[in-house]
């Protein structure tokens, strides 16, 4: 099997790739190649076994994907995206890496006929918005109040036809926002989330720019890992319909989770957070509905969190053994 990976040195790249190399298998085949895409060439792990080929490409530049696609591989992840605040300040960029190029996969993607290969493309919780019900499911009209919102909304209906049509066989997973994110904050509007208990955790000061009350939608790194991977195992006539879902996440207040931080770190950690409420973010999160009904999710096998201390307290393994 081959796998071809777009995004592959950012942060899900990276650990999708380590997940791929560890299980050397999808949907029961066994990995015989690895092409990883990015703006700068990916990392390669000295203990994959089956042959990895890294590329530097602009995705955006026109015919970038023409001579990869031509190797025919089996199962795409498009993980290459702007992400939402970096989109909602530079319009042009957001739309030439999260929309145009999408389009320009696809459309390779047709030329080289490709009906059988599965594309898993990640989405997000920000396709929805503005006036919503208390609780969404797959099947709310989707209502983006950013410009990284309506990118990812606009890719999810062109997987959807190019489905339809038979073009590829596309499945797109719409990720809630990812809590705790190692390293350093990226321009992503939901990264306070995870600065909020990442850095009093590594003993640094840091802001929480949103009201208290503000409620997410979050998942732990390891869930959206395994579910990309269990995305690419579903067979598409699963799916239905429609092509996407919405990942089982959790429903977490931000006073709960900055809790959680003082029952894990006591109240020193806690002390190191300090509150000054940003309009530009808090205008971007804010618009994201925090609960979902995901039974179709669940009827796929998807897993979700068991607990927003279970996040923490994988978070806080994972820098143990870092």
């Amino acid at each position: 099997m081959h796998v071809l990976m777009t995004g592959a040195a950012g942060f899900l790249g990276q650990r999708l790739t380590r997940a791929l190399i560890e299980r050397n298998a999808l949907d029961g085949r066994a990995l015989s190649h690895l092409t990883l895409v990015d703006q700068m060439e990916a990392p390669i792990p000295s203990d994959a076994a089956c042959s990895v080929d890294t590329r530097a490409l602009d995705i955006t530049a026109d015919g970038a994907m023409d001579a990869v696609l031509d190797t025919r591989p089996d199962v795409i992840f498009h993980l290459a995206a702007v992400v939402s605040s970096a989109a909602e300040a530079d319009f042009d960029l957001g739309m030439r890496v999260n929309f145009d190029a999408t389009r320009a996969l696809l459309e390779v993607c047709r030329s080289r006929e490709l009906s059988t290969t599965r594309l898993i493309m990640a989405s997000s919780v920000a396709v929805y918005g503005g006036d919503m019900p208390e609780v969404l499911d797959d099947m709310t009209a989707l209502q983006p109040q950013s410009s990284y919102g309506t990118q990812k909304a606009m890719c999810e209906l062109l997987i959807n036809d190019y489905s339809r049509r038979g073009f590829v066989d596309g499945r797109v997973l719409r990720l809630p926002t990812i809590v705790i994110r190692p390293g350093r904050p990226n321009a992503a509007a939901s990264s306070f989330a995870s600065g909020i208990l990442r850095e009093p955790l590594n003993g640094e000061e840091t802001v929480c720019p949103v009201p208290t009350d503000l409620e997410l939608f979050v998942m732990s790194p390891d869930r959206v890992i395994e579910a990309l991977l269990h995305g690419a195992d579903v067979p598409g006539a699963d799916f239905g319909a429609s092509r996407s879902l919405m990942l089982p996440g959790l429903t977490v207040r931000v006073d709960e989770m900055l809790e959680t931080l003082r029952e894990v770190a006591g109240q020193e950690a806690l002390d190191r957070v300090s509150y000054e409420r940003d309009p530009r973010i808090e205008s971007i999160v804010a618009s994201w509905p925090p609960r979902f009904e995901t039974h179709k999710a669940q009827r796929l096998g998807f897993k979700g969190d068991d607990s927003f201390r279970d996040i923490v307290d994988a978070y806080l393994e994972e820098s143990r053994k870092a």
